[in-house]
């Protein structure tokens, strides 16, 4: 019987090898930009073209490498930066297993310049499917500038996996946006299609963070900084009114390497307790440097999700510092146990505590009430009491027919009724029997959430806020596609400023934002004017509108694949909708029940989620029957 077992050509363990490491053109971006990282590069460029599918090239000025150097780095596992196996629990650079390079030409055509500066001249190498075409000396600054073109260009199924140009540009941004802020001293820029669209400025932390997330983080950033023989927590938190309905703004580094944690994102939440309203997260960029053997960071081939030797420990030292910086700048309050030198001035501290004022006080009802036995609830009668007429406020009080108001039969109370209660119900609904549900009965709100409305065989229990998704969403959809939009203008135009990223995102959407019922026009770079937003948007509440719209879409989960018109107007959905634990009037109640059922699938919300639970006469009756 013949062997069957073989090796694998060196180009298809490759291409193996790069479908862990270059998933999408963001993958690609992080590790050439972390490679300029650990070359010591004090300036950055990356250049995009048609998304990252048609070109990534990255220019730095870093130490660049040697011929031999060059040619090396496209091999498999070959690593400057790891010589035995005590190096892995020591790593201090963003890279260390020598597989990005060969990954990526292997399903790329590869160009490579790169010199030294004791070098006269550079080298120059080109790469196709892991095969070397050319290789020859070169003229070139000090420094590495490597092109990756057609990506996946010899992998057409990968190709075809790749999302449209939006999306995979707003992955590449995300990455991008990750290396510079943690490196805020190394010059970043970041060209699409021949635009600019970042210019990072070496700074500090602080500047970078108002470079990437724009300038209206400046005046609402909390600083961080403890230390620790464990650890050290250092960067800046927002205040409370920075927070978002959706993770956006958050951003943990562990040794400048950016990673994801639901287990310190919690730790983080935890520490601003009750100073966010519910469903809201706090924008905040930490990081936190301790010894590389208390972590293990090549557990997952991006390395984003890394191994804490103490996570416990970990956690509470984030947490703490959060709190302490909270309380620090007096955003959250804390206990100062310090003794205020005004204190030692009263004369209740500082005047001695004579014999006589020992007497005066031991003898008093008050220190009596306090030392004494079955003292606890009993209270000195006064004659100058102010509540000797207590009694008088549970005297009923005459009507001016002479009846007092206990008085007044069954039948009569019934009659007494407040004038706003008194409701008509006309609630066409094609999934009842009866097509017209009459009833004199109030509308019931229960637990500001719940509407309880009864039938002519029961009654129903409509859930607020899915019933109001329900409306929203069917009245926004006839809108998307049929254009018939409602839009309620300003009286003024609204300025609003954005990030680079959130404006990009703006940009690409600006025609099915409008198509939904805003007015928005672009203002310069990264401004926009808004000129109207659709009625169900409360005046003031224009850029929140905008604002929110974006971070909802940006993290826009479902298993279907929708498109990006479908995506907003699910967004717009949710935002608008009366959410839980709003207080409404018999009106709204009534106005939210009749247009529900107006709605062509009243009973579901567009997730699947019922909207409302119909109780049926007989099925009470059975609730309440052992036989």
């Amino acid at each position: 019987m013949s062997d069957i077992i073989q090796l694998l050509p060196d180009n298809i363990a490759n291409q193996i090898a790069a479908g862990e490491v270059i998933q999408r053109p963001a993958s690609a971006v992080k590790e050439l930009l972390e490679n300029a990282v650990d070359a010591a590069a004090t300036e950055i460029k990356l250049f995009i073209t048609d998304a990252g599918k048609a070109l990534i090239q990255v220019i730095d000025n870093g130490k660049g490498m040697s011929e031999t150097d060059a040619r090396m780095a496209f091999e498999r596992h070959a690593t400057s930066k790891i010589k035995n196996i005590e190096d892995l629990f020591h790593i201090k650079t963003m890279g260390f297993r020598g597989e990005a390079l060969a990954s990526i030409a292997a399903v790329a055509q590869v160009e490579l310049k790169t010199k030294k500066e004791e070098n006269t001249t550079g080298t120059y190498i080109e790469i196709e499917n892991s095969t070397v075409v050319k290789q020859e000396p070169c003229a070139f600054n000090n420094g590495t500038s490597i092109s990756m073109k057609n990506l996946f260009f010899n992998v057409p199924a990968r190709r075809n996996f790749l999302k449209s140009n939006s999306v995979e540009m707003r992955h590449i941004v995300d990455e991008f946006i990750r290396v510079a802020m943690a490196f805020p001293t190394i010059f970043f820029s970041l060209t699409s299609n021949g635009q600019e669209v970042f210019h990072l400025e070496a700074g500090n932390l602080k500047q970078r963070i108002v470079q990437v997330l724009g300038s209206s983080y400046n005046s609402k950033l909390v600083p961080v900084k403890e230390h620790t023989d464990y650890l050290d927590v250092y960067g800046f938190i927002g205040k409370p009114d920075t927070a978002k309905k959706t993770r956006g703004d958050q951003y943990f580094f562990v040794n400048n390497r950016f990673i994801k944690s639901a287990y310190l994102n919690h730790a983080v939440n935890t520490a601003y307790d009750s100073l966010l309203p519910k469903d809201s997260f706090p924008s905040y960029v930490l990081f936190i440097d301790l010894d590389p053997e208390q972590i293990d960071i090549n557990v997952h081939p991006t390395k984003q999700e890394i191994k804490f030797e103490d996570e416990k420990i970990t956690y509470a030292f984030v947490q703490s510092a959060v709190k302490h910086a909270l309380a620090q700048f007096s955003i959250a309050p804390s206990l100062d146990f310090t003794l205020n030198a005004d204190i030692q001035s009263l004369s209740a501290v500082s005047n001695p505590f004579t014999d006589e004022k020992k007497d005066a006080t031991t003898s008093s009802s008050l220190f009596k009430t306090f030392t004494q036995k079955n003292q606890a609830h009993f209270i000195e009668r006064s004659s100058n009491s102010e509540l000797k007429h207590w009694k008088d406020f549970f005297t009923p009080a005459k009507e001016e027919s002479g009846v007092r108001n206990w008085e007044l039969g069954n039948n009569e109370k019934q009659e007494i009724r407040n004038e706003e209660f008194i409701t008509k119900q006309q609630i066409p609904n094609s999934l009842y029997e009866e097509r017209e549900i009459k009833s004199e009965k109030p509308f019931v709100q229960l637990h500001n959430t719940y509407i309880i409305s009864t039938t002519p065989k029961g009654f129903m229990l409509i859930h607020q806020q899915l019933a109001h998704e329900r409306i929203l969403y069917e009245r926004y959809s006839k809108a998307a596609h049929q254009q018939q939009t409602v839009t309620q203008k300003s009286l003024f135009p609204i300025n609003l400023e954005l990030g680079v990223a959130d404006a990009v995102l703006l940009n690409e959407l600006l025609d099915d934002v409008n198509a939904l019922g805003y007015h928005i026009e672009t203002f310069g770079n990264n401004s926009f004017v808004i000129q109207g937003t659709p009625a169900d948007v409360l005046q003031g509440n224009e850029k929140h509108s905008v604002e929110l719209l974006l971070e909802q879409f940006k993290h826009f989960t479902g298993e279907v694949k929708f498109s990006k018109r479908e995506k907003l107007v699910r967004c717009l959905t949710r935002q608008n909708a009366i959410k839980a634990g709003q207080q409404l009037s018999q009106k709204e109640m009534q106005t939210l029940i009749e247009d529900l059922f107006r709605c062509n699938t009243p009973n579901t919300t567009v997730t699947g989620n019922p909207t409302f639970v119909e109780f049926k006469e007989d099925y009470l009756d059975r609730m309440f029957t052992k036989w």
